[in-house]
């Protein structure tokens, strides 16, 4: 018997069986649940960097020596960019730390200073505190009592500075993260004539 005589007045052939949707349905639904759960769990929350302190306020200083200063500053600024190299003090060869002080400070004055960022920090001078810091003061950095590293204070909490190998002089805010932990005094090198 054919289906088509349980159905009376249809003569004609019931369609051929072919393979139920019903699998690939199936199949189809598992690939999306699957690619779903790939997608899913645990949600990452990107979080920006750590709030830092709020930013000090820096009080304009005047320089007991402004054109002097001015000279110091202008000079220094205009070195921003010089290769970094241990041991170097010209632009010509590029700077360490103490080479870009020492390189600065003689050729815009004539001053010759100690060599090192420590024998600079003992160099004759007052300390002076942060907030009564001028341009044209060298500030200085380290740990554990040691200095290891100097630069020249621009105004407004910046300084100009020869920070590591594969660097280039720079300038950098006091309040920067490693600067502000590192952060060992400061000297007034330049006096009124």
């Amino acid at each position: 018997m054919t289906k088509a005589a349980h159905y009376p007045g249809n003569t004609a052939p019931a369609p051929a069986r072919g393979p139920r949707p019903w699998p690939a349905l199936v199949a189809g639904l598992s690939l999306c649940v699957l690619l779903a759960a790939c997608g899913g769990g645990k949600q990452i929350v990107r979080r920006g960097p750590a709030p830092q302190p709020p930013a000090r306020v820096w009080p304009h200083v005047e320089p007991e020596n402004p054109g002097a200063s001015n000279a110091v500053l202008m000079r220094a600024i205009s070195l921003v960019g010089t290769p970094y190299r241990y041991g170097g003090n010209t632009p010509d060869s590029g700077f360490d730390c103490s080479g870009l002080v020492n390189y600065v400070y003689r050729d815009m004055l004539a001053l010759n200073l100690p060599r090192t960022s420590r024998d600079l920090a003992g160099y004759q001078g007052p300390k002076i505190e942060p907030t009564r810091l001028a341009s044209g003061d060298l500030v200085f950095f380290g740990s554990s009592g040691n200095v290891s590293h100097v630069g020249i204070y621009v105004g407004e909490g910046r300084f100009v500075h020869a920070p590591s190998s594969g660097g280039t002089v720079r300038l950098d805010r006091l309040d920067g993260p490693y600067w502000r932990d590192h952060y060992s005094g400061a000297k007034r090198v330049l006096r009124k004539n």
